[in-house]
C-alpha cells in the first residue's frame, strides 16, 4: 500500500511533528510504503510560503501514484494550508484521512471564522473518508459538522520505556513545549516563585523555545534554580524525563500533548490543566492532578501537594505509567493505523 502523509516538516518543533516522528520510530514505514511531504518549516513567513508552494507542486505531480492520503491538520493557518491538498486529492478520487490535532479548533471554528469560512471548512472536512480526533469532546464537536460515521477517536501513542527507579524525594519540576503565555508559563513561573520560599531545594527545568520576551526576562531574573534548556530532543529529553520527578503542563488549550504522554510513560508525577484530551489521559488523584487553567494559585497548590508527599508522587507516577502502557503504547497505535488504512 502506498501512503502519502502530509504535515509540517519532521524537523519542525511541535506536536504534530512529534507524532509523525514517533510513527517512523515505531516502524510505520515498514508496514506500508510511506512517503512524507512537509508543507511547513520553521522560518520567516516568506520561507513558509515558499515551502508550502513547493510542497503543493510536488503533490500535484505525484498524487496519482498513491493509494491513500493521510493529512495532519491543526487549526487556523495549518488548516487553510491543507485545503488545496484535500480538494486535489478528492478530485483524484483518493482515499483521504484527515488527522486533526489542534487544541483550540472549537474556538477557531465557532468564534474566529465567518459563516463563509465555516461553510468552506465543513465542505472540506466532508471530503475525508475518515476524520481522526484526539478526544471524545472533539468527536462530539465534529459530529455536528460532518457525518458521525466518519469520525474516529484516535489517541496518539508513545514509546513506553522499561520501568526504572525514580527519586520522588527530589524537587525537580519539568516543562516541555513552547514557552509562551498560552502554555501557562506565566502561571508556572508565578507558582514556582511562591513555592521556592517553602521548598528552597526546588528546581524548574524549562525545555522549549521562548516565544514571549517578557516571560523570558522574568525567567532570567528568577535565579539559577530556573534552568532554561532550549529545545531538547532524543537522549537529552530522555535524561530530563528520568531525572525530574514532577512534570507540569499548565496550558490554556491542548489537543493531546505528546509531552504529557512521554512524562507519564517515564513515571513522572504530573500536574496539568484539564483541557483538550488531557482529562482522558490524566485522571484527577488517580494517576495525576488536574488544575484550572489560568490559575496560578490552583497550580501552586497542585505542585505543593506533590512536593509535600513523595509517597503520593510515587503512586501517581506508577499509575500514570500503567495508563500509558495499557492505552497509549506506540505499537498499538501503529497497529490501529495500519488496520484503518487496510479498511479503506
Amino acid at each position: 500500500m502506498k501512503v502519502l502523509m502530509i504535515g509540517p516538516a519532521r524537523s519542525v518543533r511541535g506536536g504534530i511533528s512529534a507524532v509523525v516522528n514517533n510513527y517512523y520510530r515505531g516502524g510505520l514505514d515498514s508496514a506500508v510504503e510511506l512517503t512524507y511531504l512537509g508543507t511547513m518549516e520553521d522560518g520567516s513567513k516568506w520561507h513558509k510560503l515558499w515551502v508550502a508552494l513547493k510542497a503543493l507542486l510536488a503533490f500535484i505531480t505525484s498524487v496519482g501514484k498513491y493509494d491513500l492520503i493521510h493529512i495532519h491538520v491543526a487549526s487556523d493557518i495549518s488548516l487553510y494550508r491543507k485545503l488545496p491538498f484535500i480538494w486535489l486529492a478528492a478530485g483524484k478520487k483518493k482515499k483521504i484521512i484527515i488527522h486533526q490535532h489542534g487544541g483550540n479548533i472549537e474556538e477557531f471554528y465557532l468564534n474566529q471564522c465567518s459563516y463563509r469560512k465555516q461553510k468552506l471548512i465543513k465542505k472540506t472536512l466532508a471530503k475525508a473518508d475518515r476524520l481522526l480526533v484526539l478526544s471524545l469532546r472533539l468527536k462530539d464537536f465534529f459530529g455536528k459538522i460532518i457525518s458521525q460515521e466518519k469520525i474516529i477517536l484516535f489517541p496518539s501513542g508513545v514509546d513506553v520505556p522499561v520501568r526504572q527507579d525514580k527519586d520522588y524525594h527530589a524537587a525537580k519540576l519539568l516543562f516541555l513545549g513552547r514557552l509562551c503565555r498560552e502554555k501557562g508559563i506565566e502561571e508556572l513561573l508565578d507558582a514556582c516563585r511562591q513555592l521556592k520560599t517553602d521548598f528552597p531545594q526546588m528546581e524548574l527545568y524549562l525545555g522549549g523555545v521562548w516565544e514571549d520576551k517578557e516571560l523570558k526576562k522574568w525567567a532570567d531574573s528568577a535565579g539559577d534554580w530556573v534552568h532554561q534548556l532550549g529545545w531538547i530532543e532524543a537522549e537529552k529529553k530522555e535524561q530530563y524525563l528520568q531525572e525530574c520527578n514532577i512534570f507540569v503542563l499548565p496550558s490554556y488549550f491542548e489537543g493531546q500533548p505528546v509531552s504529557l504522554l512521554e512524562a507519564m510513560a517515564h513515571q513522572c508525577a504530573c500536574v496539568a490543566t484539564g483541557v483538550g484530551a488531557i482529562p482522558q489521559m490524566l485522571i484527577h488523584r488517580k494517576n495525576g492532578l488536574l488544575v484550572k487553567p489560568k490559575d496560578s494559585r490552583a497550580l501552586k497548590e497542585g505542585i505543593e501537594i506533590f512536593l509535600k508527599e513523595p509517597s503520593f508522587q510515587q503512586n501517581m507516577g506508577k499509575e500514570a505509567y500503567k495508563k500509558i502502557k495499557e492505552e497509549y503504547d506506540l505499537q498499538k497505535s501503529i497497529e490501529m493505523l495500519v488496520k484503518l488504512y487496510n479498511s479503506l
